[in-house]
């Protein structure tokens, strides 16, 4: 097995669409759409797909902040990751990627995890002055 996630998905076609179908779930979330107020989801989208691209052996095509920086601002708690995971899981079914090919995506995604989850609100941290720090608490009709 030589080739790379990034070949072995379909490449910058999948990521794209795998990332359109995810982003239409997380801006329609009653919870998540919460953080992406202020983004263009095809901005996001793009990001995504190049950043992941990268990540799993495709073009160097990122120019973006690392992980840690792009959500120093952004209170993600367990919880949050844990339904983003979900939500990116059912959009790599509902894409219909093989079951083994999801798990190795998922795991990719997995070790960004540290980088960005915080335990309190106190430790989100701001790029710029007057920078909104974001931290929304989880809806009580949300079961993870």
């Amino acid at each position: 097995m030589d080739k790379t996630l990034f070949k072995r998905i379909g490449g910058l076609e999948t990521l794209q669409k795998v990332h359109r179908i995810f982003y239409d779930k997380a801006y329609s979330h009653e919870w998540l759409k919460l953080y992406f107020t202020d983004k263009p989801q095809t901005l996001l989208e793009d990001q995504q797909t190049d950043f992941m691209a990268q990540l799993i052996g495709g073009p160097k095509r990122y120019a973006g902040k690392t992980p840690r920086m792009a959500h120093q601002h952004i209170h993600i708690t367990e919880d949050l990751f844990t339904l983003r995971q979900r939500l990116l899981k059912e959009s790599l079914e509902e894409f219909g990627l093989a079951e083994h090919l999801i798990k190795e995506w998922l795991m990719a995604d997995t070790a960004l995890k540290r980088a960005i989850t915080k335990d309190s609100v106190e430790q989100c941290t701001q790029a710029y002055p007057n920078q909104e720090i974001l931290s929304f608490p989880k809806p009580k009709d949300i079961n993870l």
